[in-house]
């Protein structure tokens, strides 16, 4: 705008030179004023040349103006579209890593689950508090719940397999104490009573020890050793006099007699 006003200024300018020429061109001879007009025309010549220059140079500004506005608007958009990539890409890997979190905490739990399938575990039977093996535990119990079901020889073989797996095993005073009542459930009293007698001998003060001398009497009177069964069922009494089993003695050593 500022040029465009210089330009007019000096066109004006110009002009009135030019007026002011022809006024005063009877002051001079024809040659001067010659002179004069060709001077003014070749100013305004050049002044139209600047103009037109000036005009040039504004639309080349503008046209590179435009351009680099372009370019910049398409950089914005390559941009634009860049962070939108690595926006989705960024969710897309936040989503894998929770998948990943996931996978590992559940390969985790089934490994703590695997290993606490063989880690011991604590057990309480009879009053008596120990560790066991998960298998062990198993064991005892599949086979006591033979013995409960009244398969007596499938109960006596299956603790009899227990106790020659785990010979040292906690359970093993009551696997001792359930074979020797499976034997006497199929009269093998013999047998019964060998069993009965290493309950006694291994855990003395164990809770199921007044009850196997007891049955070691009972075995006894089964095979008409009423004799025998006498002193067992008096040394019961003298061993363990506030058992209930001591009582059951008592009342047997009355009928004895």
């Amino acid at each position: 705008m500022r040029s465009a006003g210089n330009m007019r200024r000096i066109l004006g300018s110009l002009a009135c030179g030019l007026l002011l020429t022809s006024a005063h061109a009877g002051l001079f001879d024809d040659e001067e004023a010659r002179k004069a007009i060709l001077d003014l025309r070749q100013r305004v010549e050049a002044v139209r040349l600047l103009a037109e220059q000036g005009g040039t140079r504004a639309s080349e500004d503008t046209t590179s103006l435009r351009r680099g506005l372009l370019d910049l608007q398409n950089q914005i958009e390559v941009l634009r579209s860049e962070v939108a990539n690595l926006r989705g890409a960024n969710e897309q890997l936040t989503r894998d890593m929770a998948d990943i979190q996931r996978r590992q905490k559940d390969i985790a739990q089934g490994v703590d689950d695997r290993l606490r399938q063989f880690e011991p575990v604590t057990v309480t039977i009879d009053g008596r508090e120990f560790k066991a093996e998960p298998a062990e535990v198993r064991s005892f119990e599949a086979a006591l719940a033979i013995f409960r079901k009244g398969d007596f020889a499938g109960g006596q073989s299956a603790f009899v397999e227990f106790l020659r797996r785990y010979p040292q095993s906690g359970y093993a005073a009551p696997a001792l104490f359930w074979l020797g009542n499976a034997q006497y459930a199929t009269r093998d009293y013999k047998e019964a009573m060998t069993n009965f007698r290493s309950l006694i001998a291994r855990e003395p003060d164990h809770l199921r020890a007044p009850e196997a001398v007891l049955s070691i009497a009972n075995c006894q009177l089964e095979l008409k050793d009423s004799k025998g069964a006498r002193k067992t069922l008096e040394d019961l009494i003298r061993a363990y006099p506030q058992s209930e089993a001591a009582s059951v003695a008592k009342e047997r050593l009355t009928r004895l007699k």
